[in-house]
């Protein structure tokens, strides 16, 4: 049995310690006797989460002994918890006595407190990806990836990529066929490949102050193969197109033809990589009309043509 402990402290995500728990849980399930999950949390009694409250099985204190796999979650409290040294100080001890190491979000904070991180590759949720590359500069932040491996230490990306990481994890210690029986109990992909996009291109864009230009930005997504041009869009935003132009790029960090196209290049990015539709269907798909403007923007943007990306996931997933 292989001894997971995953640390916890208030305000944790909740996703960040349950999605990871039942995939070791389903796993031990199929294959006995598989893993044995301990919540440790600096003090006892009930822990307030991000949404509900629940009882950690263990002090931190308590925990002793060998640990298989250490698993730090994230959340909004990682903030105040890389400030409280009985955390920090006791995942720097046990990391010296795990087999592997493991952070799911904003964990990463943490893992680079305790120095488990220099000079080590690493990623976060998207929208912290700057803040820990700056705090941290001895940590080699990527942006994008699901998980980032970097010898016994593993980092994952926000909330639901705990999952994939969880499934990795698995996979390496059980095979490919029990990771499998595990994604299909909990109805998930079998994993998203550690170097697949966190497709954070559009959700990194600054959300606009008007309701107007807030409601454009989750309306785009979904009409890419519709007029997105500067007066189309600004029609639809009941303004002049001088002044929404103006508004759009002050209110989003980007001018309206640059939030369009990445949005564009993204939609592309996940049907290259999630299906095997021809590179002309994906750039009528995404909105590009022609192959070539497709090629033209995703060479601007990704720094591949639409078949080099495709070729060189699909041997990354492989």
């Amino acid at each position: 049995m292989r001894r997971v402990v995953i640390a916890v402290y208030p305000g944790v995500q909740t996703l960040d310690v349950t999605g990871p728990a039942e995939v070791f849980r389903a796993a031990s399930l199929i294959k006995p006797p598989g893993y044995e999950v301990t919540v440790a949390a600096p003090d006892a009694g009930p822990l307030a989460t991000s949404t509900v409250s629940f009882l950690p099985d263990a002090r931190l204190d308590q925990v002793t002994g060998a640990i298989d796999t250490l698993v730090v979650a994230g959340g909004t409290g990682s903030r105040g918890a890389e400030q409280d040294p009985r955390l920090v100080d006791w995942i720097a001890d046990a990391a010296t006595g795990s087999r592997r190491v493991a952070s799911v979000c904003t964990g990463a904070f943490l893992l680079a407190r305790a120095g488990l991180l220099d000079d080590r590759r690493a990623t976060t949720h998207w929208a912290y990806c700057a803040d820990l590359e700056a705090r941290y500069p001895g940590v080699c932040v990527e942006r994008d990836p699901i998980f980032v491996r970097d010898g016994n230490v593993v980092t994952s990306a926000g909330v639901t990529a705990g999952l994939d990481l969880a499934l990795a994890l698995v996979e390496e210690d059980m095979g490919r066929e029990v990771a499998l029986q595990v994604a299909r109990h909990l109805v998930v992909f079998l994993q998203r490949p550690g170097g697949q996009s966190q497709f954070s291109a559009q959700l990194s864009a600054q959300t606009a102050d008007r309701a107007p230009l807030r409601e454009l930005q989750a309306w785009i997504p979904d009409h890419l193969d519709e007029d997105l041009s500067v007066p189309a869009l600004a029609r639809r935003a009941h303004m002049s197109d001088r002044n929404f132009a103006r508004a759009f790029r002050r209110e989003t960090g980007r001018t309206p033809g640059a939030y369009v196209e990445e949005a564009r290049v993204e939609a592309a990015r996940i049907a290259l990589e999630t299906g095997g539709l021809p590179v002309e269907a994906v750039a009528q798909q995404a909105g590009f009309g022609t192959v070539e403007t497709l090629r033209r923007a995703f060479r601007r943007q990704v720094g591949v043509s639409p078949n080099e990306y495709r070729t060189r996931f699909r041997r990354q997933a492989a």
